[in-house]
């Protein structure tokens, strides 16, 4: 019984350590150009800049395949931050991929959800908690404010409502000039 004890705590050990070195050996390390695009980009993993989400956009970005103007969820912040990252000119928001609008939260009325998880499903971060023929209901801090969820309901249950501005979300406004030089583009 001890040989069998001591036999299996040195095979434990003996793989540990060839884990341990094939973990440093072969790490594979990211790009740090895609992590600092990616870290940039608001991460509603929407989908509006025709890519999967904020990362495959980010590798896009990084390769050259995308542009910088993408992104609505962003708006002209992010892509004036990306301009400033990779060495760019900034260019306006493509209007292809949408609208840049204040940030909003999806709201289920819980009166008329009929609980058929199809939203549950849409929703890319989780933020939606329900259970099957059960009301379901949006984890606010959680939702990005993608809409994803708002095309497969099928009793119209959901609304996208501005997100209430308090001391965590509020910002000092831009002077009335500097607004209209960032909105076209200038500096």
């Amino acid at each position: 019984m001890l040989t069998a004890i001591l036999a299996i705590g040195i095979l434990a050990a003996l793989f540990g350590l060839l884990l341990g070195y094939s973990a440093i050996r072969f790490k594979v390390d990211s790009d740090p150009v895609v992590d600092q695009i990616d870290a940039i980009l608001p991460q509603t993993q929407c989908g509006q800049c025709s890519y999967a989400g904020c990362r495959p956009y980010a590798e896009a970005i990084a390769a050259g395949e995308a542009d910088i103007n993408q992104c609505p969820p962003g708006g002209e912040a992010t892509i004036q931050a990306l301009a400033d990252l990779l060495g760019r000119d900034p260019k306006p928001l493509n209007a292809e991929h949408g609208l840049h609008t204040e940030k909003r939260v999806a709201v289920i009325d819980e009166e008329i959800c009929i609980g058929c998880t199809l939203c549950i499903q849409a929703c890319p971060v989780d933020a939606i908690l329900g259970a099957a023929k059960q009301m379901h209901t949006v984890i606010a801090s959680e939702c990005t404010g993608c809409e994803l969820c708002v095309p497969p309901c099928p009793v119209d249950c959901i609304d996208m409502v501005p997100v209430e501005t308090d001391i965590r979300h509020w910002k000092w406004p831009y002077p009335e000039d500097q607004q209209r030089r960032i909105a076209h583009g200038e500096n």
